[in-house]
């Protein structure tokens, strides 16, 4: 069962990425899949199960973002 509203918070934090090219990887990840034949659709919500997975383990192990790890975690993606 998706929860909607979190959801789409997480689909609005990979927007905000792609907006401000923050991190990179991000774009360049969702054009990736693109080209793999991913519908954008289908593209974003990978994406934000990265998203999901590094807020997971920041409130889990309270310890703060680490960008090179959900870079790897992006890269993983296909």
């Amino acid at each position: 069962m998706v929860n909607q509203r979190l959801q789409k918070t997480i689909l609005e934090v990979v927007e905000n990425q792609l907006r401000e090219n923050n991190p990179p990887e991000t774009k360049k990840t969702l054009d990736r899949l693109l080209k793999k034949g991913y519908s954008r659709d289908d593209a974003m919500k990978l994406i934000g199960s990265v998203v999901a997975a590094e807020i997971y383990r920041i409130l889990k192990n309270h310890e703060p973002f680490n960008e090179e790890r959900y870079v790897k975690a992006l890269r993983e993606l296909s």
